[in-house]
């Protein structure tokens, strides 16, 4: 595994840890969207029924345990312990619109026509998607808490470290992913304006504001 693949993970987890730490401190998940984890929580249920097939590493298996975990305790705490928190009124966006067409195009595009590598094609292209019903409920709101802010950070660093992560694997593996590498430009695009506003805005200590 190279550093890249390695920082990301770690910035994936973090990004995991740091929105359930604070829905648990706060004991409210107003600012977060269910639908964004429901999807998240689909994307990893898909990628990694592998579990019970194949083997990898120690490391491997747990990082996909603790993902699988983490994602279905968060929709827990946003649907279910801490339901009266949850801002259904705002997390308002047809993920109907993403899940379909994801499904479908994972069906027509994928390395190989068999159940468990098209669920890992689905998983992929709908992680590339997952993030936008949280982002157009920031975006609705016209604020984010610094934490949420924090949280999707970390998710934009985690997409990016693995462009960084493909690129080396190129260069040293000759290891060429393209459905992959689409799907991670079209995340790391997504993330790009809020890049820009928390750094101009969060780390100065201000509060997150976006255009409704």
């Amino acid at each position: 595994m190279n550093l890249f693949r390695f920082l990301g993970d770690l910035s994936h987890l973090l990004a995991i840890i740091l929105l359930l730490l604070k829905i648990w401190k706060s004991r409210s998940c107003a600012g977060i969207s269910g639908k964004s984890q429901v999807l998240f929580a689909v994307v990893f249920t898909a990628r990694y029924l592998d579990l019970f097939t194949n083997y990898i590493s120690l490391y491997n298996t747990c990082m996909k345990v603790v993902y699988i975990a983490c994602s279905f305790t968060t929709v827990w705490l946003v649907y279910s312990k801490f339901k009266a928190t949850y801002d259904g009124n705002h997390d308002t966006f047809r993920v109907e619109f993403l899940v379909v067409p994801t499904a479908i195009l994972a069906f027509l595009v994928n390395h190989d026509f068999t159940p468990l590598e098209i669920l890992w094609t689905f998983s992929i292209y709908l992680e590339s998607v997952a993030i936008l019903p949280q982002l157009f409920m920031v975006s609705k709101t016209g604020e984010a808490e610094t934490i949420t802010s924090h949280y999707l950070f970390a998710l934009g660093v985690y997409r990016t470290l693995y462009l960084f992560n493909w690129v080396w694997r190129y260069h040293f593996e000759g290891f060429f992913d393209l459905i992959a590498i689409v799907a991670g430009l079209v995340q790391t695009v997504l993330y790009c304006d809020f890049f820009y506003l928390y750094i101009t805005k969060v780390l100065k200590g201000k509060k997150l504001s976006l255009p409704a």
